[in-house]
């Protein structure tokens, strides 16, 4: 499994100071985030896409290429990808150029935001934000997979005789996962393509996670990628911990009720309660992140967000050592035991191009038979 976190990038006020960070003190506040979790062992960092007000990860790849220079193995990936406005060739483009900066450390998790507005200022209708996503990112396979490209659809204008460049490093294009928090129609692309399904899985209870889950699963076994437990699968999840689950609660208490999202709404109990969210001891917190599997089956990426809702720096790389140093290695432990053999690993540019490989070589013994 791989283990990390992402980052929504949001600038809000420090309810027990008062103080908002400037959008210069968050930026580079999550690249102090992503640099620690390098060194604490974690596995990816991954960005939000955010067009407005109070976020600030407007240019994941600018981000993340400035992360790449100053680390060896982090993944980089995205939390979102706005596959819905952001035009599919630039997407094509952009992402190709960083997978080469990064010697392959990328992925992308194609999303379509929550955030209405971005659809009219991208010059889109929200009305269409499904077939957005579908038809966008059809062109955008063919881009990576196709040197020369000639398309028509709905949503941009045709293309004829069209390289997109650079090249997808090796011939590997980056990973991608399809992130849903309510959609199926997300989940069954996701399954149709052999791609990974992302739950967000910080706002909703179980049983609603495992009903999507259970849905990509069932549909990438269909489609004829491989068993149902063979499907790629990454969750979401949200912690705050201290030694004492007791000062975990009373700490971040004033964050919680103050959170752009959810502040003002059901209780710091209820919420933890009700989702998967954990305020409590570093055991605590690995108790509930094994109960994950309960319900998502093996899977293979885990990401935890922790920088949210005016935390502040200091605060946050504390939190970073205790996933690192106490709650990470028991998790790898933990989850690793039992697991099925035939369950896939989190994917990789190595084992991606291992499997392009293997693939290029029995079509060409099936070509000498």
């Amino acid at each position: 499994m791989q283990f990390g976190i992402f980052t929504v990038g949001d600038v809000t006020p420090d309810p027990t100071t008062g103080r908002t960070p400037t959008e210069r003190e968050r930026i580079k506040a999550m690249v102090a985030i992503a640099l620690k979790a390098e060194e604490v062992g974690l596995d990816v960092f991954a960005t939000g896409e955010h067009h407005n007000p109070p976020f600030v990860p407007s240019s994941p790849t600018t981000l993340l290429g400035y992360i790449a220079a100053r680390t060896q193995k982090l993944v980089l990936s995205t939390s979102t990808t706005l596959i819905t406005t952001n035009d599919p060739v630039k997407i094509a483009e952009d992402y190709a150029m960083l997978q080469h900066l990064a010697d392959g450390r990328v992925d992308l998790m194609m999303g379509r935001g929550n955030t209405g507005p971005v659809y009219p200022w991208f010059g889109q209708d929200i009305r269409e934000g499904i077939n957005l996503a579908i038809e966008n990112y059809a062109l955008l396979r063919r881009l990576w997979r196709e040197d020369v490209v000639d398309w028509e659809g709905k949503f941009r204008t045709p293309l004829q005789g069209f390289t997109s460049t650079p090249r997808p490093l090796d011939g590997v294009p980056p990973f991608v996962w399809h992130g849903s928090i309510r959609s199926p129609e997300i989940a069954e692309q996701a399954a149709y393509y052999g791609d990974g399904f992302f739950h967000n899985n910080i706002f909703w209870p179980a049983d609603h996670t495992k009903r999507m889950v259970e849905f990509y699963r069932k549909r990438y076994a269909h489609y004829g990628h491989g068993t149902p437990e063979q499907a790629i699968v990454g969750l979401g999840g949200q912690v705050f911990m201290r030694k004492n689950s007791q000062d975990a609660v009373r700490e971040f208490r004033p964050y919680f009720d103050n959170a752009p999202v959810y502040g003002h709404g059901p209780s710091l109990e209820d919420f933890t309660e009700q989702t998967p969210l954990t305020v409590g001891s570093p055991q605590q917190v690995i108790e509930k992140t094994l109960s994950f599997r309960e319900y998502a089956g093996d899977y293979q990426r885990q990401l935890f967000l922790m920088d949210h809702a005016g935390l502040p720096l200091k605060t946050v790389l504390e939190q970073l050592d205790m996933l690192g140093e106490e709650v990470v290695p028991v998790l790898r432990e933990e989850f690793a035991k039992g697991r099925p053999a035939d369950v896939p690993e989190a994917p990789t540019h190595q084992l991606l191009l291992a499997d392009a490989k293997k693939e290029a070589v029995d079509a060409e013994k099936e070509v000498v038979a």
